[in-house]
């Protein structure tokens, strides 16, 4: 059968920017797949999915008009059911040929037709038929229909749409936005399938402004993107639009020297795309007196209201120029320069004077404002959290560093939230924590404390820096061990794909923040300095708090590489000090690596299934009460090599520790070859299980090594 290639096109009113991306991807992705499951698109079928600000279209490589016949066996009933005693048909088998089309005007040939076959415990009827291939246009409906019914439409919006019949009137259509036209194109022919009350053409619209003819037609499927382009003026891949921006961007960048490069935003870029149809980057600038303004509060506001790519000199400073995406490109741009150099100036002004009044009151005169702030309604106030983050930020600080640091983090702490109540945070929620800091440096606190407050919130999300001093360190893991013991507190636990609170990122957080700085406080000493700060308003949540954050470090671990094994060895002991636990598993590799690894291994389960039948067993020896040579060989082995290895591990040496273990292979082997562990004299019995638990925990001081077990 011959084939040709398929365009469907849907042209509408403005989509939402944020979700064109995901919405042109889906519409393209949907409507091959359905056309592949009907057999009219080959399984290896390239599918280029066209996205911009008016239109979602798709292009299908290879489609068939008439997709090919296909033999079905279909299974009937039981033999028993369908023949009578006489192998006649019965009147249920001869209702179900009938409903399946099946000629039944002679029984006797109908039952003859039919095969037979075991199924399960019993035998069944099998009826043979052909079914006939879908037609372009059934198929590419069905299709059509299945491609917007699953489209990740944020909001649907309903509009009145005239019926195009003898009778006038109007219908109600629900989509994304009102759609215009619709283009389904096999090769150069139309294909008439019906969609949101319109019928398919070869027509569409090009640019609002700047097309060159209007309609703009069509002529063959492959033809799409370079008619549109020279007609229509409009790039319709919304890949091909995002690389032109991003080579206008650094050329115009470059044309403005100084090293200037525009901010780097993957997502302004994505929503950017999704705004223009033909982009046009132009350069425009505003007063230098704004550049007195925090660089963060201009970035934002730029970004956020205007979405404008702002200009970052070779230092890493904004510069007074700024790059615009527009939509249209005039033979002069100075209206549209100073249009949005108009636009942006009251934008720029309103930081200013939110940044002007700001620093009128210092910080610590708004603390007692965090009073009025509910934080929570079962755990009081942000005035309420900052005392209960002060607590804690001080006893952190006092085991990490004195006097000192503890006096530091709770002044960082006291101040940390008060940055909310401030006129440029309410404006601009993200910016909390880092105009905190630059009011703290103008209230003239210690840069310590100043960073502490910037810092707090770090990190914010996975691969985010780290508070840059100890201070900041010590805030910020109050901060989220707070909100941790607090929710966990009141029985606000993440379930499923919803965590509201955040907390997987918060735990994320404190993992990363002990692992990386290497802090010498245990996790559990860390949850029971920040337990008690809270009084009656919390129920105790210790355990299950930590069986959360190591479930989140165990999956963060086999994400970095290592093995579940090697990880399932590690966390087993729950390790206290998580700043060790990339030296453990770095020695587990290492051990598993020696040859005498999978026979310790297996010794080791067996020791820990003896004593765990034992019940309690003191780790203790009698050489006295040693008779066979294999438990000698395996004490005198034992006496020389586990004060070397402890030795070891108390350096930190954690890899030498463990293979130094590797030695007592064969010694332990011989011990249960030749000893038997549970004799019937009780004094024989207890030494040598205590000879198996002082070997158990020497073996057992990195990790569970009987996990390693195969």
């Amino acid at each position: 059968m011959t084939t040709q290639n398929l365009l469907v096109e849907l042209f509408v009113e403005e989509l939402p920017p944020k979700a064109l991306h995901k919405l042109g991807a889906a519409f393209a992705g949907v409507l091959a797949e359905q056309l592949k499951a009907q057999g009219l698109a080959p399984a290896d079928a390239v599918v280029t999915a066209f996205a911009s600000p008016r239109r979602l279209a798709a292009h299908v490589t290879g489609v068939l008009a008439q997709a090919a016949d296909k033999a079905v066996q279909q299974k009937l009933m039981p033999v028993a059911v369908g023949l009578d005693a006489n192998g006649g048909a019965t009147p249920a088998l001869l209702k179900k040929l009938q409903a399946l089309g099946a000629d039944v005007s002679d029984p006797a040939a109908a039952v003859a037709a039919l095969k037979r076959a075991p199924d399960g415990k019993a035998e069944a009827l099998f009826y043979d038929s052909v079914a006939h291939g879908a037609s372009l246009q059934a198929g590419l409906q069905k299709a059509l229909e299945e491609a917007l019914a699953k489209l990740p439409i944020p909001k649907v919006m309903q509009y009145q749409l005239e019926t195009d019949c003898e009778l006038p009137g109007w219908s109600s259509v629900n989509f994304v936005r009102p759609a215009h036209s619709l283009i389904a194109l096999h090769g150069s022919t139309v294909v008439p399938v019906k969609a949101l009350g319109l019928t398919a053409g070869n027509s569409t619209q090009g640019h609002r402004f700047e097309a060159k003819v209007s309609p703009v037609l069509l002529p063959h499927a492959d033809q799409y993107d370079q008619v549109l382009k020279r007609d229509g003026a409009v790039i319709a891949s919304f890949a091909e639009r995002r690389a032109e921006i991003v080579r206008q961007l650094q050329a115009a960048a470059a044309k403005v020297g100084g090293g200037c490069q525009p901010i780097e935003d993957d997502a302004l870029l994505d929503e950017v795309t999704a705004l223009v149809e033909r982009p046009n980057v132009l350069t425009c600038q505003f007063e230098t007196e704004f550049l007195d303004v925090p660089q963060e509060c201009l970035i934002l506001t730029m970004k956020a209201n205007q979405k404008y790519f702002p200009l970052i000199d070779a230092s890493g400073k904004l510069t007074n120029r700024f790059l615009v995406v527009s939509n249209i490109t005039p033979d002069d741009a100075s209206l549209v320069i100073g249009g949005n150099e108009r636009v942006v100036r009251p934008r720029l002004a309103d930081a200013k004077f939110f940044f002007d009044q700001d620093r009128k009151k210092t910080l610590e005169s708004r603390v007692e404002g965090l009073s009025k702030v509910v934080y929570h309604n079962k755990l009081g106030t942000q005035g309420e959290r900052m005392a209960r983050v002060c607590a804690i930020a001080k006893a952190i600080g006092q085991q990490m560093g004195g006097d000192l640091l503890a006096k530091q983090a709770e002044q960082a702490a006291r101040l940390a939230k008060t940055d909310l109540l401030t006129d440029m945070v309410g404006e601009f929620p993200e910016l909390q924590g880092i105009m905190g800091g630059y009011y703290a440096r103008h209230d003239g606190l210690s840069n310590e404390v100043a960073e502490a407050i910037e810092d707090h919130y770090k990190p914010r999300f996975a691969g985010d820096e780290l508070p840059r001093n100890n201070v900041g360190l010590v805030v910020a893991l109050a901060d989220k061990l707070e909100t941790l013991v607090g929710m966990f507190g009141i029985g606000n636990v993440p379930t499923g794909d919803k965590d509201p609170f955040a907390l997987r990122r918060h735990a994320l957080g404190v993992i990363r923040m002990l692992v990386e700085k290497n802090v010498a406080l245990g996790l559990p000493e860390l949850l029971a300095l920040s337990a008690p700060v809270f009084g009656d308003k919390i129920v105790g949540t210790s355990d299950a708090l930590i069986e959360f954050f190591y479930d989140r470090l165990s999956g963060s671990l086999r994400e970095q590489g290592f093995s579940a094994q090697e990880v399932d060895a590690v966390m087993a002991l729950r390790p206290g000090r998580l700043g060790q636990v990339n030296l453990c598993l770095s020695a587990v590799r290492a051990f598993t690596a020696l040859p005498e690894s999978p026979a310790l291994a297996a010794a080791n389960k067996r020791i820990g299934n003896i004593l765990k039948k034992a019940g309690e067993v003191d780790a203790h020896v009698n050489p006295a009460l040693l008779q066979e040579d294999a438990e000698k060989g395996l004490y005198a082995a034992m006496q020389k090599l586990l004060p070397e290895s402890e030795a070891l591990f108390k350096a930190g040496d954690y890899t030498a520790s463990l293979q130094t273990l590797a030695a007592l292979r064969a010694p332990v082997d011989a011990f249960f070859d030749d000893v038997m562990v549970n004799a019937e004299e009780m004094d024989l019995r207890l030494n040598r299980q205590g000879l198996l638990k002082s070997l158990h925990v020497a073996m057992n001081r990195v990790a569970d090594l009987s996990r390693l077990a195969t």
